[in-house]
């Protein structure tokens, strides 16, 4: 192998280790050797060392680093959204997202930071911090909002900081959603439920015959999921799979002897009942969730047509209205607590939402489906071909279209750091799982333009 090819090889490697979250003692793995050498027919190869990897991924970090600070610096409007997160070595982190929309009118999204934080949360050390990412990137005086969950911290920080303040409105569905639960007529079957659930999950015997049943009743074999306090939508998943299975269940449990029972008819009518309350919810907490198309216009709409989903009728039974009560009381406090000046302003900038015209709900449709949506619909299109005809507002329209609804930007962040902070690797510096996260999200973000 020449040194043109070892040098390139070098290169992929340290590429591969940082975009697919690879361990970097990945490259004192004898069997990955062997591979190389045998596919390479050099049987002579040597991996490169930890420390010439590194290296070269500091310097890609650099790299993407300057492109990214050269992007930020040309940009007149910077969305946030910031949360923290804790590694499995109980360390604290801090992750903090960028959004804007460039003079192409192209919506993007990068990661900033992933900064280790050994201080309290308190309100004034969280404002510190975010003021010290924008001051890293040089933005404190182009960023418009911060996008945060509504815990109390975030709020009294936000009020600190001199920029405008969106809190996470999937935080905020969630957060009626378990409201509604509580002491609800739902909460004695869902008890059940997990009595069930957990009743396969920790025998993989018990999995196994229920797998059987299903293939036997002509089902997809499927485990069954339990709900999760911390989970958005997961209590309606393990709704959804308890009912689909109702039969294989029935005749498992049927079979054995034990006090677990499945819900009784009455029961699994009231599944079915909450199961038609929980799934506007789950379709607005992904509606919402999107950092690739525009989502903070969405929110209004999106609220709208929820509150008219949670409206009461004759034949609603006791404890259905009694959970649309009270998740339409809870909603209605939380939106007030909203940025509603921001949101109004980001609804009318959209060329989508004339619900005047056709109704909320064929607006959300065209929302919906703006991933795959025909260009000239997409807003940013639609921006890009009248911003010389309404000159005056399309600065507008830049900074308010590119807010994110919500701060799950942030928790996919986390999800990413996960598979970089594992247990094996938990003694890797603050510095180095920055730069590991950061470059795995820009590195994955330009080969998904691509």
């Amino acid at each position: 192998m020449d040194a043109s090819t070892s040098s390139k090889l070098t290169q992929a490697i340290a590429k591969w280790i940082a975009t697919s979250c690879r361990p970097v003692y990945v490259v004192e793995d004898e069997g990955l050797c062997d591979i190389i050498r045998i596919a390479s027919g050099d049987l002579t190869y040597e991996l490169p060392s930890r420390a010439t990897v590194m290296s070269r991924i500091h310097e890609w970090y650099d790299t993407e680093k300057a492109k990214l600070a050269t992007n930020l610096e040309n940009t007149t409007s910077i969305a946030l959204t910031g949360d923290y997160w804790t590694s499995l070595g109980n360390h604290s982190y801090l992750g903090v997202t960028a959004h804007f929309i460039d003079q192409e009118w192209k919506l993007h999204s990068h990661a900033l930071t992933v900064m280790r934080t050994d201080d309290r949360h308190t309100a004034n050390a969280c404002a510190d911090h975010f003021m010290d990412v924008a001051g890293q990137w040089n933005i404190q005086e182009r960023v418009s909002t911060l996008n945060t969950d509504s815990a109390r911290n975030m709020i009294a920080a936000s009020k600190q900081l001199p920029f405008e303040h969106l809190p996470c409105t999937a935080h905020s569905i969630q957060r009626s959603v378990t409201v509604s639960l509580q002491n609800s007529t739902f909460e004695g079957v869902l008890a059940k439920c997990r009595k069930v659930v957990g009743h396969f999950k920790h025998s993989p015997p018990n999995t196994a015959e229920l797998q059987k049943q299903q293939v036997a009743h002509g089902l997809k074999a499927e485990t069954l999921a339990q709900d999760v306090p911390t989970r958005w939508n997961s209590t309606l998943e393990m709704i959804k799979r308890v009912q689909r299975n109702q039969e294989p269940l029935r005749d498992v449990l049927a079979q054995q002897k034990n006090n677990v029972t499945m819900p009784t008819k009455a029961e699994l009518e009231k599944l079915q009942k909450l199961e038609l309350l929980l799934e506007p919810c789950r379709y607005f907490t992904e509606l919402l969730g999107g950092e690739k198309f525009v989502s903070c216009s969405v929110v209004l709409p999106a609220l709208c047509h929820l509150s008219r989903v949670m409206e009461t009728s004759e034949d609603d039974p006791t404890y259905v209205i009694k959970f649309k009560q009270t998740f339409s009381a809870d909603m209605t406090t939380r939106k007030d607590k909203t940025n509603l000046t921001w949101l109004k302003i980001s609804t009318a900038l959209d060329p989508r939402s004339d619900e005047e015209e056709d109704g909320v709900e064929n607006c959300l449709a065209r929302y919906r489906a703006e991933p795959v949506i025909c260009k000239d619909e997409c807003p940013l299109e639609w921006w890009s071909k009248h911003a010389c005809v309404y000159n005056k507002i399309a600065c507008l329209a830049q900074k308010y279209l590119a807010t994110p609804a919500t701060s799950v930007p942030c928790e996919r962040l986390f999800s990413l750091s996960g598979h970089v902070v594992q247990k094996k690797r938990a003694a890797l510096s603050s510095g180095n799982v920055t730069k590991l996260v950061c470059l795995s999200s820009w590195l994955w973000s330009t080969k998904e333009k691509v």
